[in-house]
C-alpha cells in the first residue's frame, strides 16, 4: 500500500517480483484458479466465533464480549488479568496475521516469512535493535503489575492459537504462505507487546529524514539556500500550543501562568559543515536514505506529513457545558486499519479492578492507547522532538576516534533465518553513540569521502561511519504510562502517568468530567552540548555528545487556560525564544493548527457555542491554506493560450475549499505541484527527488560554462515518490510566502528546454506552472475542465498488508478495497495526505475520528478508517470507511446500557 505496509515495502520494484508466486498461491486459495467450495470454505474457516460460549485456559471467571454491528468489542470481567487475557483473544480472533507480520518486522525476522528479499532490511532491523531493546525493558524496567499484563495478554492470544491449531483457520493468508514455505506460527510473548512501541516511536522518530537531507542538499545548494529552504517556525502567523509559561529558576519546574523573556541557550550552536564546499556526500547519506526507504514503516512516511489533529474546548464554549475533545491521527492507510477499537471493562470498577476504558488501541498490545474512561478523555499528536543524531564516525580496524584516542566497539553476532534459504549472519558494531547503521551498506561504508565537516575533522582515509543514537535504544516505561493512564482519574494522576510516556514523545491533551482541560508535554527528550541536532555531527569530537534529557518536570503544560481550548496539530510547543531547551527546529508549521484555532475562535466570538457536531465539522474542514496566497496571483497573470486559460478561469470564485468534485481545488493543486517543481524540485540534487523524476543538470563537480566538454548530464532521481522533495507540506508554504512577495528571485529562474522558455521572475514562472498543469490534467482527467475534479485526482485505495500490495488486479480486487475519491489535502485539516514531488495519490490519512462528549460519554461518537476485523472477505473487513470518507462518525457506546443496546453477538468466555 501507499508509503506504509507492516510488511515488506510496498514500492520496491524487487519486492513485487519476488511475492509474485505468494499472490498467485493466494489467487487459488481465494478461489479464482478453482472457484470451488475449497476456496469458499478456506476464506470462511478464519472467520472468529463471537456467539456462545468458548473454554479459555488461565480464566478464574466469566468474561463476556459484547459486539455492535460493526465487530467492535466491548470486554467485561470481575478482575484485570481476565480482562486483559480476554483482550489478547478477541485481538487475535479479529488481527492475528496482522500482529505476527507487526512482531516479525520489530524483531527484524522478515525474512522467516517472506523469504530472500527481505534479508537487507532484516539486517538493518537487527541492527537498530528493536527486539533487544524490549527485551531489556521486560527483564529490567516494567514493574510486576506491567509485566502480568503483558503476560495475561499473551496467555489469552496463545489460548486462540491452541484452538486454531491449522494456519488457515487463522487467517487466509496463512493458507497461501504454508503452500510456498514450512513457515510456522510460534506462540505469542510478552516482549513481542512491547516492541511494537519500539516500531511506533521509529515512525514518529522527528527530524531524521530532515538531518540527511540538509546534509544532501550541500551538493547542490549554498548555506543560505539551504536555509530558505528549512524557514524558522512562523511564530507571528502560527500560535503555539502552549501560549505563555516559562521555567521557574527558583523551583525548576515548568510555570505556566509565568511570563515568558527571552532565554539563554534555547538554541544551541550550529554543527560545521552547512557552508559552502561542504559537499560530496550526496552517494553515501543517499544510501543511508535508501535503507530507510526500504524500512516498513508501520504508521506512515516519515516526516511533515506524519502527525495529528486534536484539540480540547471548556465547557463555558460548548453547547453541553462540558469539555468536547477531538481528536484524528494522520496515519498511513492501511488494510485493516492501524487501530483497533474496543472496550475494557470491570463489572464493578474497585481497588482490585480499575479499568473501564473504551477506545482505540494497537493489535497486539493490552489496554487503550487513545479514549476515555469514567473520569477523563485523552488525545495524542505527535509532539515532533528531536530525539536522534547522526554521528559521522572516524572508524578503524580496531575502533573509532573520540578526543583524539582509539575506543573499541560494542559488537554482536545476529543469525537470519531465511524462508527457503540458507540462514545470514552479520556483525552488529556500536559505538558511545548507537549502532553503526552505515555497516548496512557497501555504499555507506565509504560515508565521510567529501563529509560536510569542518577542518578539524581528523583523517578522511577510507571514509566515516554513521552512527544512530536515539532515546528508543534505550529501555524505559512507555508501557507503563498506557496502563496508568487508562485508569487516572484527574489531571495530577493523567500528568504522573504521563511522566513514563518517554517515547514516542507526545502532545497529550486532557478532559474531565470536572470540567478541567489540559496538555502535557512528556518524552525523554536529549539535551545537547555542541551543535543543534539539524546535520550529522562529528563523533570524533566528545563536546558533540548527549548531555542527559529535559526533566518531565520543565516540559511545557497547561492547564485550564484562560483562553479556554487547546489546540496540538504538530505546530511547535512553545516559541524557543523563551524556552531554555531546545526540543527541535524541525516543527510542523502551523497550518493545520492555526486554521482550527481560527475556526473556534470564529465559533465563540459573541457568546456562540460549540457543538459535538461542530467538532467534526471541523475535522474535515478542507480549505487550503497556501490557495489564499498563492491563487489572488494566478489570477492576475495574462495567460494568452485558451486552453490554459480555460483552466485559469476555473480558480475565479473559488472558495479554496477542496471537495472531491471541485474543479478548482483539481487545477488548483497540479499548478501548485508544477510551481514546486520548476522553483524547486528541478535544482535538488537526484537523493531527494522522487524516482522516474529525471532532468538534465550541471554535474556536481562541473565548473565553468556548459560547452562540448562539459556537457549537461541526465539525472534521475532516487527518492522514494512518498518521501520524496518538494512533499508541498506546509514548510514549503513557509519557503514561497516570501518569495511571492519578490518579482525576482535566484528560485523564480528556470533554463527552459526544446518546449518552453526560460523563466526569470515570479509571474513568468507562474504561468509556465498553469500551462503545465494544464496539460498534466489534460492527460490525466480529459481535455474538458467541467469534467475535472480534485476527487478523481486524489484517490485513497486500500491495500491489504502484505498480498495486497503486488500481483494481478484480480487478487488485488479481493484483497483490497476502493478506489475511493477524496477531498480534503495536504496541510489541511482533513489531512489526506498527498506528495506534490510523487503525486497526487493519498498516502496518509486521518487514520480515525473521534469525537468525546466528556461525562455524556454515550454521546460521544468515532469513526475507524476500515473496519474491526483484519479478514479480507468478513463484513467488518471495510464496513466504517464509506462513512469515514463522508466525514460521518458513529455512535459510539460506553455505558453498560448503552453498550446492550447497541450489542449484537455476544460471546461468553468461560474458565
Amino acid at each position: 500500500m501507499p508509503s506504509n505496509t507492516t510488511a515488506p515495502p510496498a514500492k520496491k520494484k524487487g519486492r513485487r517480483a519476488r511475492l509474485l508466486l505468494l499472490v498467485l498461491v493466494l489467487a487459488l486459495v481465494a478461489g479464482i484458479g478453482f472457484g470451488g467450495y475449497w476456496g469458499v470454505s478456506t476464506v470462511r474457516a478464519s472467520f472468529p466465533q463471537t456467539t456462545g460460549e468458548i473454554r479459555l485456559d488461565k480464566l478464574s471467571g466469566e468474561v463476556e464480549v459484547k459486539r455492535d454491528a460493526n465487530g467492535v468489542p466491548q470486554i467485561y470481567a470481575d478482575n484485570e488479568t481476565d480482562l486483559f487475557r480476554a483482550q489478547g483473544y478477541v485481538q487475535a480472533q479479529d488481527r492475528f496475521y496482522e500482529m505476527d507480520v507487526r512482531r516479525h518486522v520489530t524483531a527484524g525476522r522478515l525474512s522467516e516469512m517472506f523469504g530472500e528479499s527481505q534479508v537487507d532490511t532484516d539486517a538493518f532491523l537487527r541492527t537498530l535493535g528493536w527486539r533487544r531493546v524490549a527485551q531489556q525493558e521486560y527483564d529490567e524496567v516494567l514493574s510486576p503489575e506491567t509485566k502480568k499484563y503483558l503476560q495475561a495478554y499473551a496467555e489469552g492470544v496463545n489460548a486462540y492459537l491452541k484452538d486454531h491449531e491449522k494456519p488457515a483457520e487463522i487467517s487466509v493468508e496463512y493458507a497461501a504462505l504454508a503452500l510456498t514455505n514450512d513457515y510456522a506460527i510460534e506462540p505469542w510473548t510478552p516482549v513481542d507487546s512491547v516492541a511494537w512501541l519500539k516500531a511506533m516511536a521509529w515512525d514518529l522518530r522527528g527530524n531524521m529524514q530532515d538531518e540527511i537531507d540538509r546534509s544532501l542538499l550541500t551538493s547542490r545548494l549554498g548555506a543560505s539556500q539551504i536555509k530558505q529552504l528549512y524557514p524558522d517556525y512562523p511564530y507571528a502567523l502560527h500560535q503555539p500550543i502552549v501560549g505563555q509559561g516559562a521555567v521557574d529558576e527558583s523551583t525548576g519546574k515548568f510555570d505556566p501562568e509565568a511570563v515568558a523573556g527571552e532565554a539563554d541557550g534555547a538554541t544551541t550552536g550550529d554543527t560545521p559543515g552547512t557552508g559552502p564546499g561542504a559537499s560530496g556526500t550526496q552517494s553515501q547519506l543517499g544510501a543511508l536514505s535508501e535503507v530507510l526507504d526500504t524500512i516498513p514503516a508501520l504508521l506512515g512516511p516519515n516526516g511533515n506529513g506524519i502527525g495529528s489533529n486534536s484539540w480540547v474546548v471548556a465547557g463555558k464554549y460548548t453547547t453541553s457545558g462540558k469539555p468536547l475533545l477531538a481528536n484524528d491521527p494522520h496515519l498511513a492507510p492501511q488494510l485493516p486499519s492501524l487501530w483497533y477499537q474496543m472496550g475494557l471493562h470491570c463489572r464493578s470498577v474497585s481497588a482490585t479492578c480499575r479499568y473501564d476504558v473504551a477506545g482505540y488501541t494497537f493489535s497486539g498490545m493490552p489496554g487503550v492507547i487513545i479514549g476515555h474512561n469514567d473520569k477523563i478523555a485523552w488525545g495524542l499528536t505527535n509532539l515532533g522532538a528531536d530525539v536522534t543524531d547522526l554521528y559521522l564516525e572516524k572508524i578503524g580496524p580496531d575502533g573509532y576516534l573520540v578526543d583524539g584516542k582509539v575506543k573499541p566497539f560494542t559488537s554482536r553476532e545476529e543469525v537470519i533465518k531465511v524462508a527457503g534459504g540458507d540462514d545470514r549472519k552479520i556483525t552488529v558494531r556500536s559505538t558511545e553513540h548507537g549502532p553503526l547503521v552505515s555497516d548496512r551498506s557497501s555504499e555507506l561504508e565509504k560515508v565521510g569521502q567529501n563529509a560536510p565537516v569542518g577542518n578539524s575533522a581528523p583523517d578522511r582515509g577510507t571514509g566515516y561511519g554513521v552512527s544512530l543514537q536515539w532515546t528508543a535504544l534505550q529501555p524505559g516505561k512507555s508501557m507503563e504510562a498506557i496502563f496508568a493512564i487508562d485508569r487516572a482519574k484527574d489531571f495530577a494522576t493523567f500528568r504522573e502517568a504521563a511522566k513514563n510516556f518517554e517515547v514516542p514523545s507526545q502532545n497529550l491533551i486532557y478532559a474531565d468530567t470536572a470540567g478541567n482541560i489540559g496538555y502535557q508535554s512528556p518524552g525523554k527528550i536529549p539535551r545537547r552540548g555542541t551543535g543543534d541536532g539539524t546535520v550529522p555531527a562529528p563523533g570524533w569530537d566528545s563536546s558533540y555528545k548527549w548531555k542527559g534529557y529535559i526533566p518531565f518536570e520543565q516540559l511545557p503544560y497547561e492547564y485550564n487556560p484562560k483562553r479556554g481550548y487547546i489546540v496540538t496539530a504538530n505546530q511547535a510547543v512553545v516559541d524557543q525564544k523563551t524556552y531554555p531547551d531546545l526540543l527541535t527546529k524541525d516543527w510542523g508549521y502551523g497550518s493545520r493548527s492555526q486554521r482550527i484555532n481560527d475556526l473556534i475562535e470564529s465559533k465563540t466570538k459573541d457568546g456562540g457555542k460549540i457543538s459535538p457536531d461542530d467538532m467534526r465539522t471541523m475535522q474535515t474542514d478542507n480549505r487550503s491554506e497556501i490557495a489564499t496566497l498563492l491563487n489572488p496571483l494566478l489570477l492576475k497573470i495574462d495567460i494568452s493560450d485558451p486552453y490554459v486559460r480555460e483552466a485559469q478561469k476555473l480558480l475565479e470564485g473559488w472558495d479554496y475549499t477542496q471537495e472531491p468534485d471541485s474543479a478548482a481545488a483539481a487545477y488548483f493543486n497540479a499548478v501548485w505541484r508544477n510551481v514546486l517543481k520548476l522553483a524547486f524540485g528541478n535544482k535538488l540534487p537526484k537523493e531527494l527527488r522522487a524516482e522516474g523524476d529525471c532532468i538534465n543538470v550541471r554535474p556536481v563537480d562541473a565548473t565553468g560554462p556548459v560547452d562540448e566538454q562539459n556537457k549537461l548530464v541526465r539525472e534521475c532521481g532516487e527518492r522514494d515518490p512518498d518521501s520524496a522533495q518538494p512533499d508541498g507540506g506546509d514548510r514549503w508554504y513557509e519557503v514561497v510566502r516570501p518569495l511571492l512577495k519578490q518579482e525576482k528571485s535566484e528560485w523564480w529562474t528556470t533554463p527552459g528546454d526544446r518546449t518552453n522558455q526560460p523563466t526569470e521572475t515570479r509571474d513568468q514562472l507562474l504561468a509556465q506552472a498553469m500551462k503545465d498543469a494544464r496539460w498534466e490534467l489534460t492527460a490525466k482527467l480529459g481535455k474538458d475542465v467541467s469534467t475535472w475534479s480534485w476527487g478523481r485526482l486524489h484517490q485513497l485505495t486500500l491495500k491489504n498488508q502484505t498480498l495486497g500490495t503486488a500481483g494481478p488486479g484480480a487478487v488485488q480486487q479481493l484483497l483490497n478495497r476502493g478506489p475511493w475519491n477524496l477531498g480534503g489535502g495536504e496541510a489541511a485539516v482533513d489531512a489526506t495526505g498527498w506528495n506534490a514531488a510523487g503525486g497526487y495519490e493519498v498516502i496518509w490519512v486521518p487514520s480515525m475520528r473521534m469525537v468525546v462528549n466528556v461525562g455524556d460519554w454515550d454521546k460521544s461518537r468515532w469513526i475507524n478508517l476500515t473496519g474491526a476485523s483484519g479478514h479480507a472477505f468478513h463484513s467488518n473487513y471495510t464496513d466504517q470507511t464509506d462513512a469515514w470518507a463522508r466525514g460521518d462518525l458513529l455512535d459510539w457506546a460506553y455505558g453498560a446500557a448503552a453498550v446492550d443496546a447497541a450489542t449484537k453477538d455476544r460471546l461468553v468466555l468461560k474458565p
